[in-house]
């Protein structure tokens, strides 16, 4: 069932980049969903991840869940090595910088309850399915 829903995750991606961010927004599940668009860590060539994401004022959160999986997903870690990041909001590009909060993180609770409700708390579900703290992802449009 997983390499189900990651096929249907890969071909939302798909429609989203190749319509231009006219199809894909709300395309899967009713969420809103965003393209973060990083630089690998490892092989410097770009990387494409579509996100559900919540607001916080003009910052964009988007949850580094990999799906509850025990390992964080790839694009994390590339934000990490380099924060600065374009996401694509329907067919709105923006140039970003990307901040992982964890729990100790005063703002991190608050963050979590925003982007588990967009997402109809499936968050708490894969936070339950792993030991790791799940990030939220801070995306701060810049310029």
């Amino acid at each position: 069932m997983a390499s189900v829903f990651a096929n249907v995750l890969k071909v939302h991606q798909w429609v989203y980049e190749n319509s231009g961010g006219v199809v894909g927004h709300r395309l899967l599940f009713g969420n809103p969903t965003l393209l973060l668009r990083t630089v690998g860590r490892k092989t410097g060539q770009p990387r494409t991840s579509a996100l559900t994401y919540g607001r916080d004022g003009a910052d964009y959160l988007v949850t580094a869940s990999n799906g509850g999986s025990p390992r964080p997903p790839g694009w994390l870690a590339n934000v990490k090595a380099k924060p600065e990041c374009e996401i694509q909001v329907g067919r709105r590009k923006l140039a970003a910088v990307a901040r992982a909060t964890l729990p100790d993180d005063p703002d991190y609770a608050r963050r979590w309850a925003i982007v588990d409700k967009v997402n109809q708390g499936r968050y708490s579900a894969y936070q339950k399915m792993t030991e790791r703290p799940i990030a939220v992802v801070v995306l701060t449009p810049v310029g």
